[in-house]
């Protein structure tokens, strides 16, 4: 059978088929897209658009951030007087006879801002020497269910509201609240409202003195006639939601009981400063005020149900002496210092600016803090208890164990930093005192101004004082700060 062999095709050289990938070889098919068509393109660059913007905007709120943080973090520079806005809630008829107490310390010169709320038009002639006045809006809108109660309340609430929404707010960090006979040291106020941010949530005031006004009210609600303070942020916030919550609160019997419950439901919560008094007490205050908390004076209301401060002087005249002492040192008056003179068995209460009390014998510090019971329960009647949020201790009914009692009669300044007041003698009796004290007249005091900030009043400390030895019609004491292990008891 015949076979045919086939031949074998030789493969090509080598470089034979690398000539064929030459350059110079055109692709498959000239008619193919390109890699980079403009939808291809498009995307591309939208892709990179993209990008960039967020990188920014990351960056830009990084930034953002950090700036807020630190500044934030900076401290503000102090509050001062015209940082506060003063809204006072009266009515037509007891702004006419109150606004003497108003007129003892609104200061336009001073930068002190304040506006009075009315039910209705008053005087149409202002008087430059007292706050502008405004009418408050209609409420009668707003349910009012307290028996008994005055639906007056409602409008005095509001003045939250109102003072808020006003047009001219600028620059104020704290809205502050109180009645006609409501009495401010400023300085103090603005002392005290320096320890706290106004940027955040605070609402600061105090409760009663009277032990059954907290029970019927709430222990942490800040009661009106004493003076509160909003901080602008919050203020701002409450202003929006406060209509509504009135509209739930008809059945409570005053303005502030309204306030501090709308403030309970925004989740805010009453920060303390003994400074301020609602006063809910009657007749002589001497106890109360000799016995002042180890902070600045803020406020004293209820002017008319206690008497004169001072002997011989009506209301309005007594509360000017006390403000007129506050002028040469706010920080100090009514600050109780106590010093001992151990060779004649003598101790000597101080509260300067206001009375200095004479004992004779050695009397223990915490025993002169308690506050002798010179004043009545607010609330009167047969089956009224005596219950206050402070020990007390009786005062004696014979003026002869009494200590002798020294009231303010003069202060000035000596030019510097330093201060000199005087006390006179107010003789209540014929008594037998001690050989020591028994021709005793006038006390002169000397202290240095006290300038209290942030650190000294957390926490405060009491100062203490020399008695300059030895004396006869006339004593010297001199206040200064303790030493660092120095007790204020007599040394036996």
């Amino acid at each position: 059978m015949n076979q045919t062999r086939r031949k074998r095709r030789s493969d090509p050289p080598l470089s034979s088929r690398l000539d064929s990938l030459s350059p110079e070889m055109p692709f498959p098919s000239s008619k193919s897209p390109s890699l980079l068509s403009p939808r291809v393109r498009n995307i591309f660059l939208l892709l990179i658009f993209s990008s960039v913007v967020f990188t920014l905007f990351t960056y830009c709120t990084f930034r953002r951030d950090q700036i807020s943080s630190i500044a934030r973090s900076l401290p503000l520079f102090s509050t001062q007087r015209r940082h506060l806005l003063f809204s006072i809630a009266a009515s037509r008829d007891s702004w006419l006879r109150r606004s003497s107490y108003v007129r003892l310390w609104y200061s336009p010169d001073s930068s002190t801002r304040a506006v009075v709320f009315l039910d209705r038009r008053g005087d149409p002639d202002p008087d430059p020497a007292l706050p502008p006045v405004i009418v408050s809006q209609d409420a009668s809108r707003f349910p009012y269910t307290f028996p008994g109660g005055l639906r007056s309340a409602i409008r005095v609430a509001r003045v939250v509201k109102e003072a808020v929404d006003r047009g001219d707010n600028k620059d104020v960090r704290w809205f502050v609240f109180g009645d006609d006979d409501t009495v401010f040291f400023v300085d103090n106020l603005v002392t005290v409202l320096s320890k706290y941010d106004h940027r955040k949530w605070w609402y600061v005031g105090s409760n009663s003195e009277f032990y059954d006004q907290n029970v019927r009210y709430s222990f942490d609600m800040a009661f009106g006639g004493g003076g509160f303070a909003i901080s602008a942020s919050l203020g701002k916030v409450l202003a929006r939601v406060l209509d509504s919550c009135l509209m739930r609160y008809a059945h409570m019997y005053g303005s502030d009981s309204r306030i501090f419950s709308c403030l309970a439901e925004l989740g805010v919560t009453l920060t303390h400063e003994p400074g301020f008094h609602q006063i809910d007490v009657r007749g002589n205050l001497f106890g109360l005020l000799c016995a002042h908390p180890l902070a600045p004076l803020v406020s004293l209301h209820h002017l008319d149900a206690v008497d004169p401060f001072f002997p011989k002087t009506n209301r309005t005249e007594s509360v000017a002496r006390l403000i007129g002492a506050a002028s040469f040192d706010s920080a100090r008056i009514l600050q109780q210092t106590v010093c001992y003179d151990s060779s004649n068995i003598v101790t000597v209460s101080v509260v300067w600016g206001y009375a200095i009390q004479v004992y004779e014998g050695n009397k223990l510090l915490p025993d002169l803090l308690t506050l002798q019971k010179t004043f009545s329960t607010w609330r009167r009647g047969s089956g009224v208890k005596s219950n206050y949020m402070f020990s007390t201790r009786e005062y004696p009914r014979d003026p002869c164990a009494r200590p002798l009692v020294f009231f303010l009669d003069g202060v000035g300044s000596d030019g510097t930093d330093g201060t000199w007041s005087s006390y006179r003698l107010h003789s209540v009796g014929n008594c037998h005192r001690a050989e020591a004290v028994k021709r005793l007249q006038r006390i002169r005091v000397l202290s240095h101004k006290l300038k209290l900030n942030v650190e000294q009043m957390n926490p405060p400390r009491r100062q203490c004082c020399d008695i300059s030895t030895p004396y006869n019609t006339s004593m010297v004491i001199k206040i200064r700060q303790c030493m660092p292990d120095e007790l204020i008891a007599m040394n036996t």
